[in-house]
């Protein structure tokens, strides 16, 4: 049986907010009406940085929808027509004060599609000089260095949990020592 798509047949906006939008959606699915919650959101990247001594810049924040604190590669949203490198570089110098001379595209990944259209393109960035961190007024964030052996212990004891960290540290493997 093929995968048939699912078009639109209405869209009616529930939440207007400043990060994302939901919309409630009736699509056509093989012919019968189907509702569909969207997440709407304007991606984000997100990097693996690599010091010259191969330590990942990690940064440990709160985060409130989950209450606690995660440990995080550094990541941000897309600006209205910003290109994907554009943000990552300006997120990497306002969330760690590294700017990076080498940058690698590890690929976009779909953060949640069964109800977000998010879309989170990741990158690896060597080669760094430090300058100043820009921090957002609502955001604090402590930076820790980690060795690929204590992120991957750190994996294993499940005190990484957020999955765009997880995923794109899993598509920089080739890359790391």
């Amino acid at each position: 049986m093929a995968i048939s798509k699912e078009v639109q047949k209405s869209s009616e906006m529930k939440f207007d907010g400043k990060l994302i939008k939901v919309t409630y959606d009736i699509a056509d699915v093989n012919g019968n009406d189907a509702w569909r919650e969207v997440v709407h959101h304007p991606g984000a990247t997100a990097i693996v940085v690599v010091t010259e001594d191969n330590k990942i810049v990690m940064e440990r924040q709160f985060r409130y929808a989950l209450q606690q604190p995660l440990l995080e590669i550094p990541a941000g949203k897309l600006d209205p027509n910003e290109e994907p490198i554009n943000c990552a570089k300006r997120e990497l110098a306002e969330e760690t004060g590294y700017r990076a001379k080498e940058w690698i595209s590890l690929g976009t990944i779909a953060t949640s599609p069964g109800f977000c259209n998010e879309v989170l393109h990741l990158y690896l960035a060597k080669d760094l000089t430090m300058g100043e961190t820009h921090w957002d007024p609502d955001e604090y964030v402590e930076l820790e260095y980690y060795t690929l052996p204590e992120l991957l212990d750190a994996i294993k004891a499940e005190q990484i949990k957020d999955s765009k960290s997880l995923a794109a540290l899993m598509l920089a493997m080739p890359y790391l020592k």
